[in-house]
């Protein structure tokens, strides 16, 4: 390794790794801040307007775009030497570079006039070159990749799978930096982005997708896209499916809470005292459909809860936190897998069709809740709506969700007709529906759904309005003496 490039934003580990080049004879090449830093670090290297004999300018816009930096980027060893030669071009042999920090500007600096001097051009231009020719050149663009150096100059260089594995970081790299312009243009001024770019990262092989025929992987650095096991066997693809949507539900929740998902359906959901009484109240939904399904809780899971957890068949148990013992305990399970759930990770939700991809954001609202029959409902009856509309919301369409105040006492979802979401709900209840309260994620086409309820012992109902039959509906809630909400809101979940 002769010569060295360095030129970052990021300046962390900068100076100690150009101490470790140039204690092994490594020629180094900078400019700019990098170059400042150097040199209050009196560490020596020579400026690249003095080696390209081009000065900077426009304010630093152009400074490494020149053929003696790009040529000793991309000159082929042992193809372009003489060409290289020619025109006293060094062959670079290690690139270190960073970029301007678009990304995080983006975020603080409104004016665009302000915000393109942070789209760096120099620097990306560099890193596809080195990325180029990785066979003759290592390029590095993450200072966690700087100890790979040191090791490099005891070896005599970089390995051809280090140098890959380097290059392939940098195409990704300048691809999210690119697509993080490009995003921000496209939606600049626009109501909808024409072309939108994404790029995932973490991504790992999962055992199969849906099913065992199919191929599955997972992506993503944050939220439950990022979660491992701390025990267990590897996360599935319907496991990562599960806790998603089981998660989701969890957070609308501040009491006590326990939720039990399968199929990407609620099938128990429960408040208590306490996280245990939760997870009971929650399991005493369904128990048939709570075996195998995917627990998730708003607590600290202890040994008395780990043991019921432990006595029933569990794919998955997540919570914000363990004990010693209940790790101990659950360890026993040694195929449940035992998650640590993740803050909330926001932003759009993406969903593929043949051919493309479906995008939709959720921005901030509000519910009107107004009560349209002749009878308030009660404060009892209120809490209990309450709870049911919190289900509902994360229920397959069309949904029908029974409750009280504190659980979920019977769920019909994902049905072609609301009536038979009813049936189905009222049928697998396991409680006596007396007094019950019913929600439904969309309106009421016809007053059948309310008649169904009325009869399996509900009082009350809540439904976000909007049919043109809706006075019809209305009226037969007021024969039956039912009270009834409209919140304004519907939650179709397809």
């Amino acid at each position: 390794m002769k010569w060295a490039l360095l030129s970052v934003w990021d300046k962390r580990g900068i100076v100690d790794l150009a101490k470790t080049l140039s204690a092994d004879g490594v020629k180094i090449l900078s400019s700019g801040g990098t170059g400042t830093a150097l040199d209050e670090a009196g560490i020596d290297f020579t400026e690249v307007s003095a080696y390209t004999g081009s000065t900077e300018m426009m304010d630093g816009r152009v400074k490494t775009l020149h053929p003696k930096v790009h040529g000793g980027l991309l000159g082929r060893r042992g193809i372009d030497d003489t060409t290289m030669a020619e025109h006293g071009i060094a062959p670079i042999d290690l690139l270190v570079a960073n970029l301007y920090p678009f990304e995080q500007m983006a975020l603080t600096i409104p004016d665009l006039d302000r915000l393109v001097e942070y789209i760096d051009v120099g620097g990306p231009a560099m890193i596809r070159a080195a990325a180029k020719n990785y066979r003759d050149v290592a390029v590095i663009t993450d200072p966690g990749d700087y100890p790979l150096v040191a090791d490099a100059l005891k070896r005599g260089g970089f390995s051809p799978e280090q140098r890959f594995m380097l290059a392939r970081k940098a195409f990704a790299r300048t691809a999210a930096y690119d697509a993080a312009i490009s995003n921000y243009f496209q939606s600049s001024g626009a109501e909808c982005a024409p072309v939108i770019t994404l790029q995932y990262r973490n991504g790992r092989q999962l055992r199969y997708g849906e099913n065992p025929h199919q191929k599955g992987v997972v992506y993503g650095e944050a939220g439950i896209a990022a979660v491992a096991p701390l025990q267990g066997k590897q996360m599935s693809y319907n496991n990562y499916l599960d806790l998603n949507a089981a998660a989701g539900l969890l957070n609308e929740f501040e009491d006590p809470a326990a939720v039990i998902v399968k199929h990407n359906n609620p099938c128990g959901v429960s408040l208590g005292a306490h996280v245990l009484e939760a997870y009971i109240g929650a399991r005493e939904v369904d128990p048939v459909s709570a075996y195998g399904g995917v627990v998730a809780i708003n607590g600290e899971v202890g040994l008395p809860l780990a043991e019921e957890i432990c006595s029933t068949f569990v794919e998955v148990a997540a919570a914000p936190a363990f004990t010693p013992d209940a790790l101990d305990t659950m360890h026993r399970k040694e195929n449940m897998r035992v998650v640590v759930l993740p803050h909330p990770s926001g932003g759009p939700e993406f969903r593929t069709i043949a051919g493309g991809i479906l995008m939709q954001e959720t921005p901030p609202y509000r519910e009107h809740w107004q009560v349209v029959t002749d009878r308030d409902a009660t404060p009892a009856e209120l809490r209990a709506l309450q709870m049911g509309w919190k289900v509902c919301k994360h229920t397959r369409s069309n949904a029908i969700v029974f409750a009280s105040q504190q659980k979920i006492l019977g769920i019909g979802a994902g049905q072609m007709s609301r009536v038979d979401s009813a049936k189905i709900a009222i049928e697998k209840s396991l409680f006596s529906l007396e007094g019950s309260v019913v929600a439904s994620d969309a309106f009421l086409p016809f007053p059948d759904t309310l008649e169904i309820a009325a009869a399996a012992g509900a009082t009350a109902l809540v439904q976000p309005g909007g049919s043109i039959r809706d006075d019809e509906v209305i009226a037969v809630a007021n024969n039956l003496n039912m009270a009834m909400v409209f919140t304004g809101i519907r939650y179709f979940r397809h």
